[in-house]
């Protein structure tokens, strides 16, 4: 079970994550903890115009976080709270077993659908996620954009 879960997709991403650091001078920086296994991000972004328009990332995260993260990290530039907000739910039921993996851009992230079953690593997995939608959403509500 526990190789289906830590595949070699998932390894790989995991030793592969870009946007490793801090930006100089970030819009929003949000740092999160998934409760039940302690793993955590500080994600810094530039957002324009309700646009993701630069990223960094301090993860500490087990494998799957990890793998999560550098998919995020390789594709959040030019995503909006619409789209992250569609990948949030797509992912959500992806790991909750009854819905497809994300597609598109995303699509590297079905290599953690086998940790459907590692309820306790969800929180990891959508750490990434969660961290840009949060800043997303603070910078909706300091500049009043729809």
């Amino acid at each position: 079970m526990i190789d289906k879960i830590y595949n070699k997709d998932v390894l790989r991403l995991a030793g592969n994550i870009g946007r490793i650091g801090r930006l100089e001078d970030p819009d929003v920086s949000v740092t999160r903890t998934a409760p039940l296994c302690g793993s955590g991000i500080v994600a810094d972004l530039g957002i324009e115009d309700g646009v993701v328009t630069d990223y960094a990332q301090e993860i500490k995260a087990c494998a799957l976080g990890q793998a999560a993260a550098s998919v995020i990290a390789e594709h959040v530039i030019g995503s909006d709270l619409t789209e992250l907000g569609a990948l949030r739910d797509r992912m959500a039921a992806m790991l909750a077993g009854d819905g497809p993996p994300p597609e598109g851009k995303w699509a590297a992230l079905a290599a953690l659908a086998p940790a459907k079953s590692a309820t306790s690593r969800h929180g990891a997995i959508m750490l990434a996620v969660d961290a840009a939608i949060e800043a997303l959403e603070q910078t909706t509500v300091t500049t009043g954009a729809a």
